[in-house]
């Protein structure tokens, strides 16, 4: 009986798709849509209930506060994506845009020990899933709790693979219970399990990953080899060693990447032994200059070493070994190479045939990669560093007020049209200084009649990164400023809605801050925040 029943459903749903003149609907007579009704109500009815599934153990403990209702009713806004109030017509031009303070928002709750309110944790789930930007922080103040639900909604099972740390851990003492969850927890679990581990005692991290190694995924023993980047010593280096005969290839370029940032490592010293025979202190010609002459081939040991033996689209073969060799070579081995000269020395000197380029670049990336802060020094300062990625990539070795001073200057020099990358790499909030160049460049351009949407980028950038404390000194440029000749027909409206979301943006960030602290804040003042003048 079932099956003449779903026979004749599948029947119907043929003549549907396919209409009855070409395929005849088997209805006696009846009209196909209310044969199609009857069967529906039939199939529901004659539905067999399921067996009672086990109920899900009790969600685990999170030890740590909610943040105060204040707080929480901001977040539940932030997740909504509310700019205003209910009925207030969605997003305005001047009023905050609430997606892009939410991560600020968790990073602050994470950092008051902040756990995340039940009754949202859904919601926050649901934000994690369509942005990974939000999810290590998202998935940390979740905590176990979020792991939890995870397990139950498979909607959500990206939380059970992220590296969140917000599950409950055994303490790193405890080692019946940490090899335990290492054997049988979820990747989310065992990634934070290694991080704790190591942070305590990172040799036992390494002994730890090395139980279970030969037995990993590729992609997972990717992941947990990239782990190691934090808190990097030279105890690792056999474990890299051996990694340098992986099966993968990704993982034998991750760990050649790390023992190079090991300035004692034996793969180092290979490498430095090859860029050596390369770059070399040219003195003929009465003029002092380095020489260089790039490999002519990539051989097996170079390869094993981490050495990409085919150069990308355009590239040449002998520049793509150059670079790789002096990138992974310690940047200190160029002192003595080139006659005791300091950093700041070297990279004025000037390269024989055509090759300060490439030189030059690859000495970034080492610098980058071994964290040396004064080659990022010497290197932004010198001739041979114009590319602006690089420029960003070497400040991020500076500390943070001298990292504000150099782009405090460059964007006085130069403007914010080439500064956003600069920008992006420094610390939030932004220092004063440089708070103040962007507002005095985002005043000239206003001043000039350029349009707004030029600098919207920065103007993101601002109203995330600058200080709240420099709101009261904005009210000025809020205003409508009068036309000049030659400037862009309705530019200043444009500028000063752009700078009213500024403003009501710094407040709303000064009174997240004031909620999180468990600060009073007047419902007047929030209301204006976020209710900002037309």
């Amino acid at each position: 009986m079932t099956s003449t029943r779903t026979t004749a459903w599948q029947e119907l749903v043929t003549s549907a798709l396919l209409g009855t003149d070409r395929r005849p609907a088997p209805t006696e007579g009846v009209p196909l849509l209310d044969a199609a009704a009857l069967h529906t109500v039939r199939r529901r009815a004659g539905l067999l209930p399921a067996a009672a599934a086990a109920l899900p153990s009790p969600a685990p403990d999170d030890p740590r506060p909610e943040p105060p209702e204040p707080a929480g009713r901001r977040l539940a806004q932030l997740l909504a994506g509310r700019s205003g109030p209910p009925g207030s017509g969605g997003r305005r031009g001047a009023a905050p845009d609430l997606t892009e303070l939410l991560p600020q928002w968790l990073a602050a709750a994470l950092r008051h020990g902040y756990r995340a309110p039940a009754s949202q944790l859904d919601a926050l789930l649901d934000a994690a899933r369509a942005r990974t930007d939000l999810r290590p922080q998202a998935l940390a103040f979740a905590g176990a709790r979020g792991l939890w639900l995870a397990r139950i909604n498979p909607e959500w099972k990206f939380a059970l693979r992220s590296t969140s740390g917000g599950a409950a851990l055994p303490a790193p003492s405890d080692t019946e219970a940490v090899q335990s969850l290492w054997e049988e927890g979820l990747f989310a679990e065992r990634m934070a399990l290694l991080t704790t581990v190591r942070t305590e005692a990172p040799a036992a991290g390494i002994d730890l990953l090395a139980t279970t190694w030969s037995t990993e995924r590729a992609e997972d023993r990717l992941l947990f080899l990239d782990s190691l980047r934090t808190g990097l010593t030279d105890g690792d280096e056999p474990f890299l060693e051996r990694a340098l005969a992986d099966r993968s290839r990704n993982v034998r370029s991750t760990a050649a990447e790390l023992l190079s940032a090991l300035p004692t490592s034996a793969l180092a010293g290979r490498m430095a032994d090859r860029a050596m025979t390369c770059v070399s202190l040219d003195l003929s010609e009465n003029q002092v200059r380095v020489s260089v002459e790039a490999p002519h081939e990539c051989d097996a040991a170079m390869q094993r070493d981490g050495v990409s033996a085919v150069p990308p689209a355009g590239r040449g073969e002998r520049s793509w070994w150059l670079g790789q060799l002096v990138e992974a070579t310690p940047l200190g081995v160029w002192t003595t190479r080139l006659r005791d000269r300091t950093p700041d020395a070297i990279v004025t000197l000037p390269v024989a045939d055509g090759w300060g380029e490439e030189l030059h670049a690859a000495w970034c990336r080492a610098a980058v990669r071994q964290r040396d802060t004064e080659w990022s020094r010497a290197l932004l300062a010198g001739p041979g560093t114009t590319s602006l990625a690089e420029r960003a990539k070497l400040l991020a070795a500076l500390p943070d007020d001298e990292r504000a001073c150099w782009v405090a200057e460059f964007i006085a020099g130069h403007g914010l049209s080439e500064a956003f990358q600069l920008l992006a790499v420094c610390d939030v909030p932004w220092a004063e200084p440089l708070g103040r160049a962007v507002v005095d460049a985002l005043e000239i351009a206003r001043d000039a009649g350029s349009y707004p949407w030029s600098f919207s980028g920065v103007m993101g950038l601002a109203e995330r990164c600058l200080d709240p404390t420099e709101a009261p000194h904005l009210e000025l440029l809020t205003a409508i400023p009068d036309e000049k000749e030659g400037a862009s027909p309705g530019a200043g409206g444009y500028w000063s809605e752009a700078f009213q979301r500024l403003v009501s943006t710094l407040r709303l960030r000064a009174a997240m801050a004031a909620e999180l602290a468990g600060e009073p804040t007047g419902e007047a003042r929030s209301a204006e925040v976020m209710e900002p003048r037309a």
